[in-house]
């Protein structure tokens, strides 16, 4: 990633700080915290399934929505990961190739159209957030508490979803949900075959790169010891 955006989020507001010890931790939490919640993007993507759901180390204030989105989008999915993802990463990569699974005929507004055909006349200004400078992301909203982009290939047509919530800590933090739409046998044999290695592996590192970076932004977060996949 980038390096952090110097000064300006350097001197964050005091009560930011204050509620570092009572970060709430990266981890998987029940689909029913994302149903429980008012996003918008129930009604945008009724009919995707909710594949997982996680809480990010990212505490802030009530404005630091658009700072994480950015981290996110300036990402390479790798995101300084062991050897052992980074193989991973790989291997799908390469397959992807062979099997064609990420042909740009197979992306959004090809093969799906894009999500932002669905929003709601009062979101038709909202900004649309970052680039996604390497992924191959597109974002689709940026609200105050709410941020999705989507992306898609042959397997199927899935959304990032970033929900800010108050922690009961005080703090403010990231809930993160996948939402897939599979594309037939192919897009739901894909996803239970790489299952295992989103919740062992792929998603383990990805949080703790996610809150060494955001502690490298100046946002505040606990002190623990890493963890080593």
């Amino acid at each position: 990633m980038h390096e952090p955006h110097d000064e300006r989020h350097r001197h964050r507001d005091p009560h930011l700080r204050s509620a570092t010890s009572g970060t709430p931790p990266g981890r998987s939490i029940p689909r029913s915290e994302f149903y429980a919640r008012p996003w918008r993007i129930h009604q945008i993507a009724a009919d995707f399934e909710v594949l997982d759901v996680w809480q990010l180390p990212t505490p802030g204030g009530p404005d630091d929505l658009t700072r994480l989105a950015e981290l996110f989008a300036e990402g390479d999915g790798q995101w300084h990961a062991s050897p052992l993802v980074r193989m991973i990463w790989s291997v799908r990569w390469t397959l992807g190739r062979l099997l064609r699974l990420d042909d740009p005929q197979d992306g959004v507004g090809i093969r799906v159209p894009s999500l932002n055909a669905r929003l709601p006349e009062d979101m038709k200004d909202a900004p649309i957030g970052p680039d996604f400078e390497r992924l191959p992301f597109t974002s689709v909203y940026l609200l105050e508490d709410e941020f999705a982009a989507e992306i898609a290939n042959k397997t199927c047509h899935g959304v990032l979803h970033l929900g800010w919530v108050k922690h009961e800590s005080g703090c403010w933090t990231a809930q993160m949900t996948v939402l897939v739409q599979p594309n037939g046998r192919l897009g739901r044999a894909y996803l239970a075959g790489i299952g295992p290695f989103r919740h062992l592996l792929i998603y383990p590192s990805m949080l703790r790169t996610v809150e060494r970076d955001w502690r490298a932004a100046g946002g505040p977060v606990r002190d623990r010891p890493a963890t080593a996949v």
